[in-house]
């Protein structure tokens, strides 16, 4: 028995001319998972969405869908349904019309088509906007319009690219909560595109995070957080991102301005290493490394310090205390949360 909603990219380039917009991607989708595809502009995931769905060929490689290779398989025989971020809807069609056309397409009877309409229109909240127009609603409901038109389908994939971007930011955290319920309660397979680490992170139950079209790496949200394999996943992941400092290792330690800080990396010897610190891992140590409070940035429950440690800049995370500008404090951090990374291939160490 083949499962329901699982996906496979097997070694997938795109080529643009001469630009490789994907560089020999893989990963797996087990069904029923959230998925998140997360990185910067430009770096590949919305050409992988694209090619999921078959809207785009890869140049080379394969995908499958529940164990069947669907490389050369038209859009509109994969059995998936696409939320976008311009929600796509017909104007000159009423909210029921716009939910109920995939059906018609598919050339359901319309004694089911009714029916199907208003039980998607009541998953997301909207029954009672069915005889609106889309020009009508608010952005919020234009996107629940938007997916209901999707889980009519009840396709066994759902793609979804950058579906809230559109949203302000109180709808879309609303949106992004009750998302992740609809997808737990449908038990459907959602891939998700987003430049926003905060949305894949509360999202998703994995993801894949791309950089200038290769995945760098796959893995829970907390895997990714606590365990980021290469200078520039460090740097992306995380608000504010992780303070790296190039720094020198010596026999377990670390010297970062002039102050040495342990490591739980045991090995003797010496070189030259690029150090990651989180914002939230710094601590307040009567005998730590001494630095200058140059800037707080209050956000209400918590605060960030922008600090100066004999010309190297640290971004510190603090909850209580706060200190105020130009105050001279001390700071450590745990063994455990000292990361090490390559200087010359920005690997994690």
């Amino acid at each position: 028995m083949t499962n329901f909603g699982q996906v496979r990219f097997e070694d997938i380039v795109k080529m643009h001319g001469d630009f490789a917009a994907l560089k020999r991607v893989n990963f797996e989708i087990e069904p029923g998972e959230f998925f998140a595809l997360l990185g910067p502009s430009g770096s590949g995931k919305s050409t992988t969405l694209r090619i999921l769905a078959g809207l785009d060929a890869p140049t080379a490689g394969r995908v499958f869908i529940d164990g069947k290779d669907v490389t050369s398989v038209d859009a509109r025989d994969r059995d998936i349904a696409m939320v976008f971020q311009s929600y796509a809807l017909y104007p000159h069609m009423t909210v029921a019309e716009n939910i109920a056309f995939p059906l018609e397409m598919a050339n359901l009877r319309k004694a089911e088509i009714g029916p199907a309409v208003k039980d998607a229109a009541r998953k997301v909240k909207i029954e009672h906007l069915l005889d609106r127009k889309p020009g009508q609603l608010s952005g919020g409901q234009q996107q629940r319009c938007a997916l209901a038109r999707a889980i009519v389908r009840k396709a066994r994939l759902f793609l979804l690219d950058e579906p809230l971007s559109n949203l302000d930011a109180k709808l879309r955290l609303e949106t992004r909560a009750e998302l992740k319920k609809l997808q737990r309660s449908l038990g459907v397979t959602a891939v998700y595109v987003t430049h926003d680490q905060e949305e894949a992170m509360t999202l998703a139950d994995r993801m894949a995070v791309f950089m200038a079209g290769e995945i760098q790496q796959v893995g829970t949200p907390a895997e990714v957080f606590a365990r980021p394999n290469s200078v520039d996943i460090a740097g992306f992941i995380g608000n504010p991102p992780m303070n790296l400092i190039p720094a020198r290792y010596i026999d377990g330690s670390v010297v970062i301005a002039g102050r040495p800080f342990k490591t739980m990396a045991g090995a003797a010897g010496e070189c030259d290493v690029i150090v990651g610190l989180r914002p939230s891992a710094l601590r307040f140590a009567s005998d730590g490394l001494k630095a200058h409070v140059d800037l707080v940035e209050d956000l209400g429950d918590t605060a960030v310090l922008d600090l100066d440690c004999a010309g190297t800049t640290l971004r510190m995370r603090v909850g209580e205390s706060v200190p105020r500008e130009g105050d001279l404090i001390s700071i450590m951090a745990h063994p455990q949360d000292i990361h090490l990374f390559d200087p010359t291939t920005r690997k994690r160490l």
